[in-house]
C-alpha cells in the first residue's frame, strides 16, 4: 500500500511480509502461470482458502501485473449465489472479483484449499480430442504415463499409481464463466475422486487440499495433456 493511499477496511488482510501468505503468493503464481501460457490476455485465475477467508484475484488484470492490494477478500463460509450476498471483508476498488468465483467456492466447499483455473491450449486441445475420439460426454483418460502419479486417486487413497487410469471429466463451455458452475458440482458428483474439470474449448479448473498441491497437480496435468496431444499426432493410443 503506497503511503498515500487510502486506508479501507480489510487492508489489513492484504499486507503481510510472510511471502506465502495468500495476498502475496496469488501474484507470484500468476505471475508464473502467465509464463507458462496458462494466464494471458487476463483470463484464468486462483484462489486460496485460509481459516475463515477466501483470497480471490479479481477480474480483467493482467495476471502477471497484479499486486497484493488488488486481492479480494471474503468470509467463509459464504454464498455463491446471487453474488450480492456474498460476504466480502475486502473489495478493492474500481476491479470486479474474478467470474470463476462461485467455481472456486464450489471446490472449497469439497475441502480444497486452492483453486487454479487456467486457459492451457494444452488444455483445450485434449477436450478436442477427446470429443473428436470418442463423442462428447467421453472423459479424457490416459495410463501408464509416469507423470500420472503427481495426481491423487482420491481423497484418502494416495496417489495414482503408473498402471492406474487418470480419468478428468469433461464440461461444455457456457458464453458466461459463473453458469459454469453448475456443470462442475455435477462433474464433482459425478466422479468424487477427481481434483480437476476440464471445459471444453475454455481451459481447466484444478484444486487440492493446499496452493503447493494444486499447483503440482495442474503442472503435472499440464504435462500430460501436452503428451496426449503430441501422442495423437504419432498416432500412438492414451490407454494400453
Amino acid at each position: 500500500m503506497g503511503l498515500t493511499e487510502e486506508v479501507r477496511p480489510g487492508d489489513e488482510l492484504v499486507i503481510s511480509a510472510d511471502p506465502n501468505h495468500p495476498a502475496n503468493l496469488i501474484p507470484r503464481l500468476c505471475k508464473q502461470f502467465y509464463t507458462l501460457g496458462w494466464v494471458t490476455g487476463t483470463g484464468g485465475g486462483t484462489s486460496i482458502k485460509q481459516g475463515e477467508h477466501v483470497f480471490i484475484a479479481p477480474s480483467g488484470v493482467q495476471k502477471e501485473l497484479m499486486e497484493p492490494e488488488n486481492i479480494f477478500v471474503l468470509s467463509w463460509p459464504t454464498p455463491k449465489y446471487p453474488p450480492e450476498a456474498r460476504t466480502y471483508i475486502r473489495k478493492p476498488l474500481e476491479l470486479k472479483p474474478s467470474a470463476c468465483t462461485p467455481l472456486f467456492l464450489s471446490a472449497f466447499e469439497q475441502g480444497a484449499g486452492c483453486c487454479i483455473h487456467t486457459h492451457s491450449q494444452w488444455a483445450v486441445l485434449v477436450t478436442l480430442l477427446v470429443e473428436q475420439k470418442f463423442g462428447q460426454n467421453a472423459c479424457f483418460e490416459i495410463s501408464t504415463i509416469e507423470q500420472i502419479k503427481g495426481i491423487p486417486a482420491g481423497k484418502g487413497k494416495g496417489m495414482l499409481g503408473y498402471h492406474d487410469t487418470l480419468r478428468i471429466p469433461i464440461i461444455e463451455n457456457t458464453p458466461f464463466e459463473e453458469d459454469l458452475t453448475g456443470s462442475l458440482e455435477r462433474a464433482m458428483q459425478q466422479h468424487p475422486d477427481t481434483y480437476a474439470v476440464l471445459v471444453r474449448r475454455h481451459g481447466i479448473y484444478a484444486w487440492g487440499d493446499n496452493w503447493v498441491k494444486a499447483k503440482t497437480q495442474c503442472e503435472s496435468l499440464d504435462y500430460i495433456f501436452q503428451l496426449a496431444v503430441e501422442m495423437h499426432k504419432l498416432g500412438l493410443p492414451w490407454l494400453p
